[in-house]
């Protein structure tokens, strides 16, 4: 039984989770789960890559070499968008929308052929890297093979031409109540698993689709070899697609954070949400993030959104119980560079990373220390009390011998207190510093705005 205990006054409920590490079934779906042949993701990250955007170049070969880098970085899985061809009917901008696909079983020329990506999988792996690929099942472009093919397939509108796709009129939605239909699109999904040997898909807008077509297709897909499965939706408002998918989006985290950094809220107003994600379970984990494709070229970079507490948000989704997501360019960071979607816009490398060893130093303990494992019963997250937690945010994660501190400063101003729980004890370091603290002899605190304090024992 595991057991996330919220300790603030204001929470005191304390919540349980369950999970069987072997087998589970769930209720409504009975899809059965091959949870041990896929139990890397429960230490995993995972690298969202913009490959046109990633180089000069913008193909699979001129990202081969970096490689070597984000392996450093401890990178561990990398989601590559979309790699299908994109439709030139209604294409957006000079160069579309990866989400407007033309084919499901082709490459994007823009880049390389099916040679380059086999190439690219294979040194991924040689490198021990896993690979998951952007699905985009809900719709497609006006001119992919299907719309002549199979018009059919597709959903229509009141005068009998192809649905467009809410606000994006350059796609057009799938009939998911057509069989010959899901057919092919589990094909075409298998078509990847056994020619190309990925590790995984990234659904996008999963909770698009019909979640019955989810239930069918997962268990024949992981037929030829069990998957993980990152489905785009908040399980708090899908909660039936999350017993399907090993991790989904915290949608509501990210708004929330944002609106707490940008309106000035109080502390308090974050952890009923923390408590609502820890209550669903750990049957599926959360993904943390505070930027993507989406959110960067749209919305704003992380920077514009949370300012300052952009690192301590990065600290917060590698270290809480999870998966964290991390954004091509964050390493930079890219502070005040919003790539554009439809055009080339190369993000701007300048050969110096200078959040490397920061994502490094997370990655490495999130792989390695059991204390962060997601989705684990035996892993318990405990908030601790302070002297100023109405701006300090700590929690401390622990299996069996294995301890994590954490302490984000969540306030504009510096702090001087102490943690006044008796949970907290023991010589521990500091991850980045590797400086010795016994917070058994003392427990006293002094933070800058926004800091972050990461300790192990």
């Amino acid at each position: 039984m595991k057991k996330i205990f919220l300790a603030a006054s204001f929470l005191a409920t304390i919540i349980s989770c369950n999970i069987n590490p072997g087998k589970e079934k769930t209720t409504d779906s009975q899809i059965t789960k091959d949870m041990a042949s896929t139990d890397w993701k429960h230490s995993t990250n995972i690298y969202e890559v913009n490959l046109r955007q990633y180089t000069q170049e913008g193909t699979f070969n001129a990202f081969a070499k970096e490689l070597p880098r984000l392996k450093d970085m401890g990178v561990q899985t990398l989601w590559f968008m979309p790699i299908t061809p994109i439709s030139k009917e209604k294409m957006k901008g000079s160069m579309g929308s990866y989400y407007a696909c033309s084919d499901y079983t082709a490459i994007n020329p823009e880049f390389g052929d099916l040679d380059d990506f086999k190439d690219l999988v294979n040194a991924a792996h040689e490198q021990g890297f896993k690979v998951i690929i952007d699905w985009v099942a809900n719709h497609t472009g006006w001119d992919h093979v299907w719309t002549k093919q199979h018009p059919d397939y597709y959903l229509k509108d009141s005068t009998g031409n192809f649905k467009i796709a809410s606000g994006m009129d350059d796609i057009i939605e799938l009939d998911y109540k057509n069989p010959e239909m899901r057919k092919a699109m589990i094909a075409a999904m298998k078509y990847w698993v056994t020619e190309y040997d990925i590790d995984g898909f990234r659904c996008d807008l999963a909770a698009w689709v019909e979640v019955d077509f989810w239930q069918e297709a997962r268990p024949q897909i992981d037929e030829v070899r069990p998957l993980f499965w990152l489905g785009e939706f908040d399980e708090l408002e899908n909660p039936d697609y999350g017993k399907v998918f090993d991790a989904s989006y915290s949608w509501k985290w990210m708004h929330k954070t944002n609106d707490f950094y940008q309106k000035k809220e109080p502390l308090d107003s974050l952890l009923p949400l923390l408590q609502q994600y820890s209550a669903i379970g750990d049957n599926s984990m959360r993904a943390w993030f505070t930027t993507n494709h989406d959110e960067n070229s749209w919305n704003g970079t992380e920077y514009e959104k949370y300012g300052d507490m952009a690192k301590a948000l990065a600290v917060f989704s590698c270290t809480w119980d999870g998966v964290p997501l991390m954004y091509s360019g964050q390493e930079l960071p890219l502070k005040d560079k919003r790539l554009k979607f439809f055009d080339k816009d190369p993000i701007p490398w300048t050969g110096k990373y200078e959040l490397h060893n920061f994502y490094k130093t997370l990655f490495t303990l999130k792989s390695t220390n059991p204390a962060l494992c997601g989705g684990d019963a035996s892993v318990s997250t405990t908030i601790l009390e302070s002297t100023a937690k109405d701006k300090i945010f700590a929690y401390l994660r622990k299996k069996d011998n294995d301890e994590v501190l954490v302490l984000l400063n969540m306030s504009n101003q510096p702090m001087r207190f102490e943690i006044t729980d008796k949970n907290l004890s023991g010589d521990f370091k500091n991850a980045f510093s590797q400086t010795p603290n016994d917070f058994t002899a003392d427990k006293a605190f002094e933070m800058q705005p926004y800091e972050y304090l990461v300790y192990v024992k």
